[in-house]
């Protein structure tokens, strides 16, 4: 009986190494990608000798080094004027992860995963060129791009982190525009729909909660507003996602904006029950009947607004129509 023959060993199926690339979500260069290959070190900066070439100001002649070292990615800062950003904190060094946002001068770019293909860093750098030149119509604007993109909180961190000056203004699907002041990262004044009775930071906590639109970086306003803040946009981002998450506990149980508001008559629950911040609201029921305008015109924050408007509602203070 002859011995089997021994089997061929299965053939070993290499693995590809994963691609990243670099995208350009905001600023002149959007819509514009950069590859990252492995071994091979990115300089990026203003001069036109360099893989990555950002021509603008506020970029240096060599601003930052992103090189990817067996399987980790590494971004570090050259002494740059304006400083490197990642996930709006200034970095010396840090290691990229997928997702990650990166500022450099008014650019902010993505990593995220490629599709296999190994485009050239003399292609990508010519890419960019291009965009750029299809980009030029506006010289007035200098950061644009998508809130899908870079959420509101996350743009807001970027900039006051990077302490920039100028107007940030959001567009949203429905028409809204807020507009956000802000002046050495600070911010000084926040408004929407140029309603000048709603309160600066009702009109902050409001934008907070917008996942949709676009945004764009004017440049500074020099007007002078009567009722002026001085908030830090950590400050901001504290108190407002503390709202927003009490705000969404209790969504349901709220009327749309656009319902009527009104007393019952007879109306039975004793007045001297509530508190003079809840006979407030009632009053601005009764006056102006809608519930958005209650909340446009209430001295609370919308939170504080919602939840006496909800108990009001319960104990049958009010009704709606």
């Amino acid at each position: 009986m002859n011995d089997p023959q021994p089997k061929a060993p299965a053939p070993t199926t290499l693995r590809p190494a994963r691609t990243y690339v670099l995208r350009f979500i905001s600023g002149k260069y959007q819509g514009g990608e950069f590859p990252i290959v492995a071994e091979k070190q990115i300089i990026v900066g203003r001069s036109s000798d360099l893989d990555m070439v950002l021509v603008e100001d506020m970029v240096s002649r060599k601003h930052a080094r992103i090189q990817m070292q067996q399987d980790q990615i590494w971004i570090e800062d050259l002494g740059s004027t304006n400083g490197t950003f990642v996930n709006g904190e200034k970095i010396k060094r840090a290691r990229l992860k997928e997702g990650d946002r990166v500022l450099i001068g008014t650019s902010i770019l993505k990593l995220i995963a490629g599709d296999g293909a190994r485009e050239s860093t003399t292609d990508a750098k010519r890419e960019l060129e291009y965009v750029a030149a299809q980009r030029r119509t506006s010289q007035a604007r200098t950061m644009s791009g998508s809130i899908e993109e870079v959420p509101l909180p996350d743009l807001l961190q970027l900039f006051g982190t990077s302490k920039k000056n100028g107007v940030l203004v959001v567009r949203t699907e429905e028409d809204d525009v807020g507009r956000i002041y802000m002046r050495k990262g600070n911010i000084y004044y926040c408004v929407i729909n140029d309603l000048d009775d709603v309160a600066p930071m009702k009109s902050l906590y409001r934008m907070l909660t917008w996942q949709k639109g676009t945004f764009d970086l004017d440049p500074p306003d020099e007007r002078v507003f009567p009722n002026e803040i001085d908030v830090t946009v950590q400050e901001v981002l504290m108190e407002g996602l503390r709202q927003l998450d009490e705000f969404n506990r209790i969504r349901d149980e709220l009327p749309d904006l656009n319902s009527r508001l009104a007393l019952p008559v007879p109306l039975l629950p004793q007045l001297r029950e509530l508190k003079p911040e809840e006979l407030d609201v009632l009053q601005l029921a009764h006056n102006f009947g809608q519930l958005e305008t209650v909340m446009n015109k209430s001295g609370n924050t919308d939170l504080e607004t919602v939840q006496m408007l909800t108990k009001l509602l319960k104990n049958n203070y009010l009704r709606t129509e």
